[in-house]
């Protein structure tokens, strides 16, 4: 599951909902079936699942998900992705529920992770939280994994301990993706300036980012 989350919080803030979870149903939801927590892929199983990893490196979910319908959903590793798509292509309830039974099932982090990203994209930044703080806890050398935690920590105001989660995302993924945002607003809003030009010189983070990174943190001052 992709880490850019800017678009979609900034959209959440601006609406003034993005600290209250959801009031709709919380039911738990059954299991899909044949969901299972096997970790070994065969070499034609590989095959597919790069070829579903190439689609989706292009943002062709449609065509990925399609893709990992061809076969059975046999390894943990498919229905991974098949959350992950679902989520991708808005099916989200369908997503949730892939998720929480891997979760229920394997209780892996990625499958926490992956109940995360997708509570949060269902506006339940709180059980976003818990399940990403999780997700760090079982994966602690994931950078996308602590970009994501970090940047929920942000959500809730949380700036120091936030700071922290993208600081070590940052040196994990070697300054690629978008924690390059996310810790320039992290060190903004706690006015950590030796972080910034520790960016600058380590990572080269240019102007332009930094006035982006700007008005982020001022989206996040304004509804604090």
């Amino acid at each position: 599951m992709r880490s850019t989350i800017l678009g979609l919080t900034v959209a959440m803030l601006a609406a003034g909902c993005a600290y209250q979870p959801p009031a709709s149903d919380t039911t738990h939801r059954t299991a899909p079936e044949n969901l299972t927590c096997n970790a070994r892929i065969q070499p034609e199983e590989q095959v597919q699942l790069d070829r579903v990893d190439t689609l989706m490196a292009r943002d062709h979910d449609h065509a990925a998900l399609a893709q990992l319908e061809a076969r059975p959903l046999s390894t943990v590793d498919h229905w991974v992705r098949y959350g992950q798509l679902k989520a991708a292509t808005g099916q989200l309830d369908e997503a949730e529920r892939v998720f929480q039974g891997l979760v229920d099932q394997c209780g892996t982090g990625r499958s926490h992770h992956g109940l995360g990203m997708v509570l949060l994209k269902k506006d339940d930044v709180l059980g976003a939280l818990d399940h990403l703080k999780v997700a760090r806890e079982k994966t602690p050398a994931s950078a996308q994994v602590r970009n994501d935690y970090g940047y929920v920590l942000l959500m809730m105001g949380e700036y120091d301990q936030a700071a922290y989660e993208l600081r070590t995302a940052m040196e994990l993924g070697d300054g690629q993706g978008p924690v390059r945002q996310n810790l320039a607003v992290a060190y903004l809003l706690t006015e950590n300036w030796a972080g910034l030009q520790w960016m600058t010189q380590e990572y080269n983070f240019t102007g332009k980012e930094r006035d982006y990174a700007e008005r982020l943190a001022q989206t996040f001052r304004s509804v604090q």
